[in-house]
């Protein structure tokens, strides 16, 4: 086989499997399929060391069933050596097709942003940023790490642990967000994931 050849083939291998990796998984006629608000409840558990230089303090336990919305993986910045990917995701409406097919959803930096693809919103705005939020994933563990990564734009995921304030040695913070309803700068959630799975119907 000529060289040119096996290289085309593994350009079409290599396509072939970030196809399947990203396409976005529907629900439809399903409604919303993560109906449940996310559980927030007061914690006793206490800080704790992380890879050397971070100490980890958890600010409340933290249980969510959502809709993946997006998903974005990060190598570069100070963040990806906790959290190597964020999750945009979306609960109550904001886990309906009917809903999310009026909405463009993109994320970038570290930030989630949504927009309409039509004149009108399919639900109002209050609705949208209640029911969404994107969130830092920080993994507790190897396994934790890989279930995470494995899932795709549209699966349905339960995972637990804490919200979380981060510091590392050098003096630098990363702090959770302890509402749903804040928007802008800090409203992310930060979460120490001891738990992770993917629940979508195959």
């Amino acid at each position: 086989m000529k060289k040119r050849h096996v290289i085309l083939l593994g350009l079409i291998a290599i396509g072939a499997y970030y196809w399947y990796d990203t396409r976005p998984i529907t629900h439809a006629g399903k409604g919303q399929v993560a109906p449940e608000q996310p559980l927030q409840t007061p914690t006793e558990a206490s800080a704790f060391g992380f890879k050397d230089d971070y100490t980890i303090q958890p600010l409340a336990d933290f249980e969510i069933t959502a809709r993946v919305l997006s998903r974005r993986r990060y190598r570069l910045d100070k963040e990806s050596n906790l959290a190597p990917v964020d999750l945009a995701l979306g609960w109550g409406p904001m886990s309906d097709d009917a809903v999310l097919s009026g909405l463009r959803i993109t994320q970038r930096g570290r930030w989630y942003r949504w927009n309409s693809s039509t004149r009108n919103l399919p639900v109002p705005r209050r609705q949208i940023e209640h029911n969404s939020a994107n969130m830092h994933l920080i993994p507790a563990d190897k396994t934790t790490d890989r279930e995470i990564k494995s899932a795709k734009t549209g699966d349905v995921v339960r995972f637990s642990g804490h919200l979380v304030r981060v510091q590392h040695t050098t003096g630098w913070r990363w702090v959770s967000s302890l509402t749903r309803t804040d928007t802008g700068s800090g409203a992310c959630e930060v979460v120490f994931v001891q738990q992770f799975e993917v629940i979508t119907e195959k």
